[in-house]
């Protein structure tokens, strides 16, 4: 079993890598080659714009994936229509998770840039149920709030809403 679960690992690695190596085209997208059916998932959501699936790595039991059928490479390719649809979404399948397996809380990540740990480039939202500090799943978050004061935190939102369209 420990061969097998190492064997995997590595199976895995060498496909994070060769993904990274790949240019971020719909051609050769391993997402939309789960959608055009080339690569079989797990699926638990399908309509007309929209795939749920659950992601092989499997955080958490549930760990679901939600992606446009249209190649997008990440958040800032959505169109508002496409957004919507995604998000409209989220809410029946974080709902039939929580049905089925009662998880005690979510997290909903989306990695936008290979800095950010985007390893697919094709946008994608991850449901990640919670059944616990230690379930597999961590996030770390350093609070900044003692270098900035409210002046900066104003000059900063003052920026980014001129600058929404």
């Amino acid at each position: 079993m420990f061969v097998l679960l190492c064997n995997y690992g590595k199976i895995r690695l060498r496909i994070f890598e060769r993904m990274r190596s790949m240019n971020h085209t719909a051609d050769n997208c391993i997402f939309c080659k789960i959608i055009d059916g080339q690569i079989p998932c797990s699926k638990v959501y399908e309509d007309e714009h929209v795939l749920a699936f659950l992601d092989i790595s499997q955080v958490t039991k549930g760990h679901t994936l939600v992606i446009p059928k249209v190649h997008k490479q990440d958040i800032f390719a959505l169109t508002p229509e496409i957004a919507s649809h995604i998000f409209s979404v989220v809410p029946k399948i974080a709902n039939a998770i929580k049905a089925e397996f009662n998880p005690v809380g979510f997290n909903l990540l989306n990695n936008n840039g290979e800095k950010a740990g985007q390893t697919v480039f094709h946008f994608h939202l991850h449901l990640i149920p919670r059944y616990g500090e230690n379930d597999g799943f961590g996030a770390v978050w350093k609070s900044h709030q003692n270098e900035y004061t409210m002046e900066n935190l104003q000059n900063i939102a003052s920026t980014i809403a001129n600058s929404v369209k």
